[in-house]
């Protein structure tokens, strides 16, 4: 019983090591210039073991979306399991903000999949970006509703989505200019700030 419970947890722990490696990897290079061979070599093991817990490339790819949007997904179900107050939405922000600097990956790889394609781009933008595009029914407050009356809506999400990924993959080329790591705890406070004033630019407009 002991061996089989080793056994399991081993194969657990394999299928896990690919999955970093390949997550790693496809942010890094993108899906087409990734081999399962480049995965395999980063892991350790030979080719043909791959084949014992993703039957190709594209699977591979699949369960490394599907790990991803589970963990940058809960924010937004969280903020849509309550009324959507302005309060609430910078907490949202902050928290999908801190999840990027902490795993930059899904920024790096939506990256790639925007300039060069991918397996399940359709079902990746609409399981992370199409539920922001939704009507915001519930939104508490005339300031949170008043760019959705304006038809700004989809542009404020757009810019925002940009606002944020963009800096996980472009900051490092300003690391000299910044004088700082960009993922250092006091480069992610001054994203936040500036985020949260143009976001409180944003409730204040009022239009024309």
């Amino acid at each position: 019983m002991e061996s089989s419970a080793a056994s399991a947890e081993d194969n657990r722990s394999t299928a896990d090591r690919i999955l970093d490696a390949a997550e790693d990897l496809f942010a890094e290079k993108g899906y087409s210039a990734t081999s399962l061979g480049d995965v395999a070599d980063r892991v350790g093991i030979r080719s043909p073991s791959l084949y014992n817990h993703f039957k190709n490339k594209e699977a591979l790819y699949e369960a490394v979306l599907e790990r991803l949007l589970r963990d940058f997904s809960a924010p937004l179900l969280e903020l849509e399991g309550g009324p959507v107050t302005q309060e609430r939405v910078f907490y949202w922000l902050e928290a999908i903000v801190r999840q990027h600097h902490s795993n930059p990956n899904l920024a790096r790889l939506l990256q790639h999949a925007a300039l060069s394609g991918g397996p399940h781009t359709n079902e990746l933008i609409d399981q992370l970006f199409r539920p922001m595009f939704q009507p915001a029914d519930r939104m508490e407050g005339k300031d949170l509703s008043v760019i959705e009356d304006s038809g700004l809506q989809p542009w404020a999400v757009m810019a925002f989505n940009n606002l944020v990924m963009s800096y996980v993959t472009m900051a490092p080329m300003y690391r000299d200019l910044l004088g700082q790591d960009p993922f250092s705890e006091e480069a992610l406070e001054n994203q936040l700030s500036l985020i949260k004033i143009l976001l409180k630019a944003v409730f204040e407009y009022r239009g024309d």
